[in-house]
């Protein structure tokens, strides 16, 4: 903030404009401190399956990108890794009241509700209850289920409301520090965020069309491979939302439910970002983090097959290679755009913008640059 007294500036810094209003602050810490404690204790389960596995912790690693390793862990899987990261980098961010953690957090809010429907839906038969009764880690993992539930709800219901009006609040704020200083009436920074605006909405919408492409893909392969096994539609629906078609209680989840909600999700977020009508720059970065780890997962495991060294005999295999280089190209660039600094929701090309935005004679680019 640059005020003018006779010849003297007075130049002091503005609110961070990437930090939760003050009002907002015990919501990002709850939701926070939950997702933290559920990360917990999803690292207690893989520290447990490493101990318990067959292997060392070198080998976990391995097994972390390979596929073909040979370490083993029943209770997790690769998703569930990659979302033991997720919980903890955004508990992090939610704690220290970044409002990029606000729709990540949200975001896994709503897939761990998604998870716990599946499996209050498979509690609902005696067998599946039985099984849980007579494993002897069954217990724990029901524990653990309850309170990935009971976080995903604080979660959700802590920050739904933390709505952020940086735009009024900060024009308001702007012109009473004006009069306090004797200054004539400031103008509103509406006028910055709109003149950026246009740009951070254009990576919105680029983030969001490859998104929406990625579900089309994803969805239209999926049918594809139900056809040509064939599998039963009904059967294949029955596993993605019934806990109970596994053969054991554990802490992962179908490969059906996986490929389903992946699909919802691309297509929410897609729709959301191409409309550009509200902040989802965390839960675009979340999710294509996730979607990245697993595609160069996929990619580690083409390599050591030795796919790309073979002839492509078949149209399938053609179309694998296809569809999962876009998936890397893709969430690459999600990741790249939602993490730069020119995708920002937050007006932080407000402090660079000069001419009629900030009171000066000068024009600037929204890349920062003055001319």
């Amino acid at each position: 903030m640059v005020m003018q007294d006779g010849g003297a500036a007075d130049v002091r810094p503005g609110p961070d404009p990437g930090r939760a209003a003050a009002g907002h602050a015990r919501a990002y810490r709850t939701a926070g401190a939950a997702l933290a404690v559920y990360g917990g204790a999803l690292t207690a389960w893989t520290v447990y399956g490493i101990v318990q596995g067959d292997g060392g912790v070198w080998d976990f690693f391995e097994g972390l990108f390979n596929p073909r390793a040979s370490f083993f862990m029943w209770t997790l899987g690769p998703g569930e890794w990659a979302l033991v990261v997720a919980l903890l980098a955004v508990a992090a961010g939610a704690l220290a009241l970044r409002r990029v953690a606000r729709t990540g957090a949200l975001l896994l809010g709503w897939v761990i509700l998604a998870q716990s429907g599946r499996e209050i839906v498979g509690l609902c038969h005696a067998g599946y209850r039985q099984v849980y009764a007579t494993e002897p880690l069954g217990g724990w993992v029901l524990t653990t289920r309850a309170l990935g539930l009971v976080a995903a709800l604080v979660v959700v219901v802590v920050l739904l409301p933390a709505v952020e009006r940086a735009g009024a609040a900060g024009g308001a704020e702007a012109a009473r520090g004006g009069a306090r200083d004797g200054l004539p009436p400031a103008v509103p920074k509406r006028s910055c965020a709109d003149a950026d605006s246009w740009w951070r909405r254009r990576l919105s919408r680029i983030c969001g069309v490859l998104f929406l492409v990625m579900a089309a893909l994803r969805l239209a392969w999926t049918v594809w491979i139900m056809f040509q096994e064939p599998i039963d539609v009904a059967a294949y629906l029955r596993s993605a939302v019934d806990g109970s078609t596994g053969s054991s209680v554990q802490l992962s989840h179908s490969t059906e439910f996986t490929t389903l909600s992946s699909v919802v999700v691309l297509l929410v977020l897609g729709v959301l970002a191409v409309r550009s009508n509200r902040d989802v720059r965390g839960a675009l970065l979340v999710f294509a983090a996730v979607e990245l780890y697993l595609t160069v997962r996929t990619v580690v495991l083409l390599t050591v097959t030795g796919f790309f060294g073979g002839p492509f005999v078949t149209g399938e295999s053609t179309l694998s290679l296809v569809m999962t280089a876009y998936e890397l190209a893709a969430t690459t660039s999600v990741v790249v755009l939602a993490t730069g600094r020119s995708f920002s929701a937050y007006g932080s090309y407000e402090t660079r913008l000069s001419g009629p935005c900030a009171g000066g004679n000068r024009r600037s680019w929204p890349d920062g640059r003055a001319g």
